[in-house]
């Protein structure tokens, strides 16, 4: 018999061979319906894979992220088979889940392919999806597998399979289909219900710019048609909320073609707005100790080469400045860390002085792909809330638990209060992505995780997401629309202070290592507003608010007293403009709920007699005749955060 333990510790014993299926079945009937894959020591199987030695099980169903991966995944294989029914001599690139739902890459020859013919294959995926087919897995050696692809004259999967060790080439086939797969799969096809292909769009062969341009065609399935519908529906509103639309709207940002791709420009309402996050960030970072510098836009190409970005992320740079100097390059700064370092190594230090906390606000420049651009969430040119503490080994515990009350504080203040974190270590099977001493990485990845566990904080542990130099926590933020975002870093570095040669004097009077912790609550500044804009649709807290209160005067008669309402504002920082159009009052007042400035101040013939205003809230109409200051007074609380 083997032991099998599940996620609550209890320990069940079942004759080797058992099935995730099995022992679902073992349990409830009710589980074994809903199981899509089961996770045995740390790996998720297909439900029907054998078990042969004792081993921790998780069944999984569409509740977990790694269930949904699997039906996202099989998915794909449908969207393949569908097409290879409909398109015959279609070729495959690669078709994995993604985030929400799945993509497939497909090399269609000749044959035209675009939105209108979306239903048609959806149309066949569903078909073939009641057929429940069974997904199955075989185990092929790379002699056949070659030959296979070769038969079928698929130059993408023959790429992929001379990449793969022998021994390690699986299959899976269902109905007529039959792909190069490491899997998992759900049990049969018939668990997919509800599908719907998003859009088509472009990408290049395995990333490469120089390679052949495929048909990326995206989709999304669920186990229920209810659940399509709501998410369409959460679609819908995203749409609505989508921080490219309403940027324009509301005057916040634009691009210009000529400026450069990627490269946002900053409108006067989204400047107040940029401005208003940075000064209450500074004004945290002081309070919490921190020193404010300056660096240079750029940095020499070997200020890059000593702290390893150059080697990790050259390519991912823009290409060096040459000056009239023989042999002499800069970069376009991509990281502030390494400036950082030069500011701590600019003096000596002893025990005493750290630890030494450095912030700046610092634009740095990434080449993206054109591609990959988006709005304000993926441009080249962006701003990081960056800070760097250089502490000694006894501090760096309590140093990032300080980050960690900052961070929380950033999104209890902007309201994003459903977050988790994401413990991100190094990937276990391919260390060369990484740089540092293999027993410093153990030191760092341990530390965090207790200081997390200490904070109560609800974590999960993902390998493969960590800096080139050290581990990380990153916060997992949710916003109204259930959407995930990373939002917010913490990282320990025992690689940047030996690279840099980075010291300290001791109290024993000898030379030590500090050890450095990069943090940034916002991350990048323009990603941060965007994400924003989306999770509260544009209606800002009042103390973000680039424009706080409109005054409307009922007709040019009042256009005195409006001024003079405004003047008393500005002199309380309340931030405003006067709405003195030849309009009808209701047209102002629609303009205004559309340019979402929380409060009105309708002034009349009334208001001005008795030195009140009018007011109205946005989004929630009419709240009564008050003096002015009174209204200034109740205006001052409502802006604490």
């Amino acid at each position: 018999m083997i032991k099998i333990t599940l996620p609550d510790g209890s320990i069940r014993e079942y004759e080797p061979g058992v099935t995730g299926h099995e022992i679902a079945l073992s349990i409830s009937e009710g589980l074994a319906r809903n199981v899509l894959s089961t996770k045995v020591n740390g790996e998720v199987w297909d439900s029907g894979r054998p078990i042969l030695t004792d081993a921790t099980v998780q069944l999984l169903t569409w509740q977990d992220t790694e269930g949904k991966s699997t039906f996202w995944h099989s998915s794909a294989h449908l969207l393949a088979e569908a097409l290879e029914a409909l398109y015959p001599g279609v070729k495959f690139g690669i078709g994995p889940p993604i985030e929400n739902g799945f993509y497939y890459d497909i090399d269609l020859g000749e044959q035209e392919f675009g939105e209108d013919d979306l239903l048609k294959v959806e149309q066949k995926m569903l078909e073939l999806a009641r057929e429940k087919n069974e997904y199955v897995r075989e185990e092929v050696s790379k002699v056949d597998a070659l030959a296979y692809f070769q038969q079928k004259g698929d130059e993408y999967k023959l790429e992929l399979i001379e990449d793969l060790a022998d021994g390690d080439i699986t299959f899976y086939k269902q109905g007529n289909f039959t792909d190069l797969c490491k899997g998992p799969h759900l049990p049969n096809t018939g668990f997919v219900k509800a599908i719907k292909l998003m859009n088509v769009a472009g990408a290049y062969w395995r990333g490469d710019e120089s390679r052949k341009q495929l048909t990326r065609i995206y989709g999304i399935s669920f186990p229920k048609q209810k659940e399509l519908t709501e998410y369409l529906e959460r679609l819908e509103e995203a749409k609505k909320r989508d921080h490219r639309k309403l940027g324009k709207e509301l005057d916040l940002f634009t691009f210009s073609e000529k400026v450069g791709l990627g490269l946002p420009l900053w409108l006067p309402k989204g400047t107040i707005l940029r401005e208003r996050l940075e000064n209450f960030m500074r004004r945290a970072q002081v309070k919490a100790g921190y020193d404010l510098v300056v660096t240079p836009h750029i940095g020499s190409k070997e200020l890059y080469v000593t702290s390893g970005h150059y080697e990790k992320y050259g390519e991912d740079s823009f290409q060096p400045i040459q000056t009239p100097h023989e042999g002499e390059e800069f970069l376009l700064k991509p990281m502030n860390c390494p400036h950082h370092c030069e500011i701590y190594k600019s003096r000596p230090r002893s025990y005493k002085d750290l630890p030494v906390r450095y912030a700046e606000f610092g634009t740095v420049y990434r080449y993206e792909q054109s591609g990959e651009l988006h709005g304000l969430t993926r441009v080249r040119g962006f701003t990081q809330d960056d800070a760097h503490i250089f502490c000694r080994p006894d501090q760096v515990k309590e140093e990032f638990r300080k980050v960690i009350d900052l961070v929380l504080y950033v999104f209890r203040a902007l309201g994003f209060e459903d977050y988790t974190a994401q413990v991100s270590l190094r990937d276990p099977a391919d260390k060369s992505k990484y740089i540092g001493d293999d027993s410093l990485w153990e030191k760092a990845e341990r530390e965090i995780q207790e200081v997390a566990d200490e904070q109560g904080l609800v974590t999960t542990a993902v390998e493969g997401e960590a800096a080139f130099y050290g581990p990380k926590l990153d916060f997992m933020v949710k916003d109204v629309l259930g959407r995930s975002w990373q939002l917010g870093t913490i990282q320990v570095d025992y690689t940047l202070p030996e690279r840099f040669e980075l010291e300290y004097t001791g109290s024993d009077n000898q030379k030590h290592r500090p050890v450095m912790i990069h943090r940034a609550p916002f991350g990048s500044l323009e990603r941060f507003v965007a994400i924003l804009i989306e999770h509260c649709g544009g209606n800002f807290p009042l103390w973000l608010a680039p424009d706080q209160v409109a005054v409307l005067p009922i007709s040019e008669k009042y256009h005195d007293y409006a001024q003079k309402v405004m003047t008393s504002l500005r002199e309380e920082d309340i931030r405003g403009f006067i709405d003195d159009r030849d309009e009808k009052i209701g047209r102002k007042i629609r303009d205004t709920e559309v340019q979402k400035v929380p409060y009105m101040l309708i002034v009349g013939e009334k208001e001005q007699e008795e030195s009140k205003v009018s007011v109205r809230k946005h989004g929630q109409g009419d709240q009564g005749s008050l003096p002015l200051v009174e209204f200034m007074e109740n205006f001052k609380n409502e802006t604490k955060i």
